[in-house]
């Protein structure tokens, strides 16, 4: 089987023996010290500073959001969510339940954000803005330089959604003033799904100090405390913690996140080169590094997934609801490479042959 979802994605063999072996009991010392090296590498690959501080939570990306939600903004703040499809969708869903007051920016369709999009907000008396900065489900990216430039000059409180970008695309954290960014080990750490991540700079550490949350589980004060020698509040995803840290020193040496951006960059150049000459559409105009979203202009998208899986026992993305039959995406993250990039190829093509697309 050769995987091109966005999530879960392939592992390293190294990776992989971890899951095989037992589950060590964790309120170790030796346990406590993995987690303050994932810590600290985590924040070196997001560039937030050593004042910064790295939440772990068991839970989906979802979970991560909603968390990060709940205990930065309340019932007296006023915050803009880009809602651009299913992900961005899910954050004024999370507005919504925990009553922060918020307005949708919904971008043309495809295209990303433009500047147009942001002037009606400008000088508004907003106080915080939520991005999903790779818009997953229509492989869509936004420009983070622009949001950010938007953000320091109307002095608003920056959350990037970075689950399907972090170690894919360019983002520093300082740099552009990002003060919350979450991601996934499910996506280009490479590891089962099971962990979310929520990295906080300084500011945002202040307002997780002085909220109100009511919830025992997604407090992150407690979070934070804990995190402070090494552990969490309540039982974590042990194995995929000790998985994350082996990831982590990977990509440590085979060159820093520069190099993974710019291996999984290639990736995703190579296939867009090969697939020139077959029936699809890309969509995106503002193309991330992590999925390439896919028109057939001759067949159902839904049975060209169906027949990778079935027939050719290679995976692709599905979409669901109304895209179901006019989308698939080809994702770039995971331990792909460019022989596995022209096994998809060399797939598709006998489809091609077979009048299948």
């Amino acid at each position: 089987m050769i995987n091109f979802t966005v999530g879960p994605v392939q592992s390293s063999e190294a990776v992989r023996s971890i899951g095989a072996e037992h589950t060590p009991y964790f309120r170790t010392e030796e346990f406590s010290k993995i987690m303050l090296e994932n810590e600290e590498i985590i924040k070196s690959f997001a560039g937030v500073g050593e004042s910064g501080r790295v939440v772990f939570i068991t839970g989906s990306g979802t979970a991560s959001m909603e968390a990060s939600v709940m205990n930065i903004f309340n019932e007296k703040d006023k915050v803009l969510v880009v809602n651009g499809g299913g992900f961005g969708k899910r954050f004024v869903e999370i507005c919504q339940i925990h009553g922060i007051p918020y307005d949708e920016i919904i971008p043309e369709e495809w295209v990303g954000l433009k500047s147009s999009d942001l002037e009606p907000f400008d000088g508004k008396g907003y106080t915080g803005f939520i991005v999903n900065i790779d818009e997953t489900s229509t492989g869509v990216l936004y420009d983070i330089k622009l949001i950010s430039d938007f953000c320091k000059k109307n002095g608003l409180f920056l959350m990037v959604d970075s689950i399907s970008s972090f170690l894919c695309d360019e983002l520093n954290m300082k740099e552009l003033g990002v003060n919350l960014l979450i991601t996934g080990s499910q996506k280009a750490l490479a590891c089962p799904p099971g962990i979310s991540v929520i990295i906080l700079d300084e500011v945002s550490l202040k307002r997780v100090e002085e909220a109100n949350v009511k919830s025992l589980y997604f407090n992150l004060n407690n979070a934070l405390k804990d995190g402070e020698r090494g552990q969490t509040p309540f039982t974590p995803a042990v194995t995929i913690l000790l998985q994350i840290n082996k990831r982590l020193k990977e990509i440590e040496a085979q060159g820093g996140i520069e190099s993974e951006i710019a291996r999984i960059h290639d990736l995703a150049e190579d296939f867009r080169n090969k697939i020139k000459e077959l029936p699809f559409d890309i969509l995106s105009k503002s193309l991330p590094n992590a999925v390439t979203a896919l028109h057939p202009t001759t067949a159902s998208a839904k049975d060209i997934f169906t027949i990778l899986k079935d027939e050719y026992n290679i995976w692709v993305c599905p979409n669901g609801g109304e895209m179901a039959e006019k989308m698939f995406r080809v994702g770039h993250i995971g331990f792909l490479t460019k022989e596995d990039n022209q096994s998809l190829i060399n797939a598709l093509n006998d489809m091609k042959k077979r009048g299948i697309i």
